[in-house]
């Protein structure tokens, strides 16, 4: 009995030494590489594999990727609980979906910029990049052949036929404070019916495709041209700017200073039209993102 007892002992004592030399391994293991994720969407994919791809070209850590995680509620719980290091975030959305704020009536890129990163320091612990470079705003979208026949140029002009279309948003788009319910107000929308959820990868070809008569989509999205569809003219000034910029947890650059550097080279190197051209060959040309990701950088950044 006592000799099986102090078996028992030995190997419980052994097994919690196993186990906490494993947590050990881990949480080293964790510290040693750099968790980006991303939301789900092509661009924020695409952003997020550049960013991973320049630290690990700088810094020499291990990257470990974590895409499309889901819309910005998801990315911004993974971030702040630890989940993960790092991921691109847009000011705009920060601004009014995150931190709750009121859309002023007129905001330059600049103070935009500066709030968020500010109370993302003092609320999350978590510290703004420098933005890419271009303004990824919302893109209230038609087919080009309705735009010609109604004489569709601004959002406003939508008003005139609202009432006979159908619109689809993604689900994000209906239930932010920057979205649906605050544009309908702005540009008095009232469409045939209540707007048709829709996952946003599937909002382009419900248009195109005729099932819907309008949608929310990006304006750098490759899309937009490939399928002749038509971003209207936010004419009332209602979206926000929406610079994109990776967001990272504080402890991530305490740990790996070198990151912050290796970032700030991708800073203003994106124009509107690179990011659109680097979006249509992942969605129109349906080229691999790391492929796409790696080229870009060895011709920008060598």
């Amino acid at each position: 009995m006592t000799g099986g007892g102090g078996r028992s002992r030995a190997v419980k004592g052994g097994a919690y030494a196993l186990g906490l030399a494993a947590l050990l391994v881990t949480a080293c293991g964790h510290r040693d590489r750099v968790v980006v994720g991303a939301k789900n969407f092509t661009e924020s994919d695409l952003l997020a594999e550049i960013v991973g791809q320049q630290i690990e070209r700088r810094t020499h850590l291990r990257v470990e990727r974590r895409f499309h995680l889901g819309g910005t509620f998801v990315c911004h719980e993974a971030i702040t609980s630890g989940r993960i290091d790092l991921y691109v975030e847009y000011t705009g959305t920060a601004y009014t979906a995150v931190l709750k704020r009121p859309a002023p009536s007129i905001a330059a890129p600049e103070s935009v910029y500066a709030a968020v990163a500010s109370d993302y320091a003092q609320r999350f612990g978590l510290q703004w990049g420098r933005p890419f470079g271009f303004d990824n705003t919302f893109a209230i979208t038609v087919r080009r052949r309705d735009a010609e026949r109604y004489a569709l140029r601004r959002i406003s002009d939508l008003a005139r036929v609202a009432p006979r279309w159908k619109a689809g948003f993604g689900y994000e788009f209906l239930e932010r404070a920057d979205g649906f319910q605050g544009l309908s107000r702005a540009y008095g929308l009232a469409f045939a019916a209540p707007p048709t959820a829709l996952d946003l990868g599937l909002t382009y070809r419900a248009l195109a495709d005729g099932k819907v008569d309008v949608i929310a989509g990006n304006s750098t999205d490759g899309q937009i041209e490939a399928l002749n569809l038509v971003a209207l003219e936010d004419d009332r000034h209602y979206f926000l700017p929406y610079e994109a910029a990776p967001v990272m947890r504080a402890d991530l650059l305490r740990r790996h200073p070198a990151i912050g550097p290796a970032l700030d080279e991708l800073a203003g190197r994106i124009s509107d039209a690179e990011m659109r051209r680097l979006n249509a060959e992942a969605d129109v040309r349906h080229r691999d993102i790391a492929t796409v990701a790696r080229e870009w950088l060895h011709a920008n950044l060598p």
